[in-house]
């Protein structure tokens, strides 16, 4: 049984290497990283337990082929941390559908099946988590994606954020690199949406381009939230 947060879409993907790519988004319960701003609690801490649907891979796929009315896209597997789960008999049988499957992951749990996705996104936590980086653990997730197409997309908050992310970079000198400025405001998980701050979220996009362009660090893309510009801090997006 899988433990299922919410299914939802399709919609557009809001960041990293497949934004703007319509999706229907799978987000799992359960994580073992407890992130300072976490933006999706709802699908992390196990006060929300008894939220979550516990699904069959056949109950889970039902769900997504109505959403997206039997015509192949892209789904994105998120979070909370889907990789403690066993996606791999759904990632399976979508794809013998002609269906995609992303999913993103902190890099701490590796699974053979990463090698089935497009893309893999790895997406190691700054200082301002509060979390540590196991890299050991991180390496062994990007041994086990093999050839599939695997990324790094990498939340900023500050400079400290900003200093890390080059090293961690360069770590990994022959992926993608995504970089986002954070989202400050993140709605509480118990809202279907909140007040958020956009000129502050624009803010810092803007300081992140800018730090970077100055360094010359011209490797990663700079990209923003798109789902926080068009649809606020919504739950479901």
């Amino acid at each position: 049984m899988l433990r299922i947060a919410e299914i939802f879409g399709p919609t557009i993907q809001g960041e990293g290497a497949v934004i703007g790519a319509p999706t229907v988004f799978v987000r799992a319960g359960g994580c073992d990283y407890r992130c300072a701003w976490c933006d999706s609690l709802h699908a992390v801490d196990n006060e929300y337990r008894h939220t979550w649907a516990k699904m069959t891979t056949e109950e889970v796929w039902a769900k997504i082929e109505r959403l997206s009315g039997g015509v192949p896209l892209t789904v994105s597997l998120s979070g909370g941390n889907p990789a403690i789960q066993d996606f791999g008999p759904l990632i399976a049988f979508g794809k013998s559908k002609g269906y995609g499957f992303a999913l993103e992951t902190q890099g701490s749990v590796t699974r053979q099946w990463f090698s089935e996705l497009a893309p893999l996104i790895l997406s190691p936590k700054p200082p301002s988590s509060g979390e540590t980086v196991d890299w050991e653990k991180f390496d062994a997730c990007v041994k086990d994606a093999g050839k599939a197409e695997t990324v790094l997309k990498i939340v900023i908050f500050d400079d400290a954020d900003y200093a890390w992310a080059k090293e961690a970079a360069a770590r990994y000198p022959d992926l993608p690199v995504y970089i986002q400025p954070g989202n400050h405001t993140p709605p509480p998980p118990d809202a279907e949406d909140a007040e958020i701050d956009m000129t502050g979220i624009m803010d810092r996009f803007e300081w992140l381009i800018d730090k970077t362009l100055a360094d010359h660090w011209f490797a990663p893309k700079i990209l923003p939230q798109l789902h926080v510009l068009i649809w606020g801090n919504k739950r479901g997006v």
